[in-house]
């Protein structure tokens, strides 16, 4: 188990934050958010994140997704950093694990980024 902060669809500071251009971030939301997106920096993380989040049907098996250039074993571990995280979500299903993106941890992500115009 890892003390990392996660984001947990049932936390309240989930939707936390105004965009990073508008308000300052507390101690603990950043933390929180961290976990996120130091979850997301990893590029194979980053490519089974986005071939569930753009899956048709919502969520995505593992036999579907698994095929990102490295060993089985080592796509268990990234997913569940990213579920550790609280970007995921799983379900077992007789043999195999389905995934789906937890829309509240998504969101809050995006929130906090916001719309950034150039300058």
């Amino acid at each position: 188990m890892t003390n990392a902060p996660q984001l947990r669809d049932n936390d309240p500071a989930i939707p936390c934050c105004p965009p990073v251009t508008t308000a300052s971030l507390s101690e603990a939301d950043a933390e929180r958010l961290a976990a996120g997106f130091k979850a997301l920096a990893d590029p194979i993380r980053l490519r089974l994140f986005s071939r569930v989040a753009s899956h048709p049907s919502g969520e995505a098996c593992v036999c579907d997704i698994s095929d990102v250039g490295v060993s089985q074993p080592t796509v268990s571990h990234h997913l569940k950093k990213l579920r550790e995280a609280g970007l995921l979500t799983s379900e077992r299903r007789a043999t195999w694990v389905y995934y789906r993106v937890n829309p509240l941890a998504m969101s809050a992500l995006a929130q906090l980024l916001g719309t950034v115009e150039p300058r």
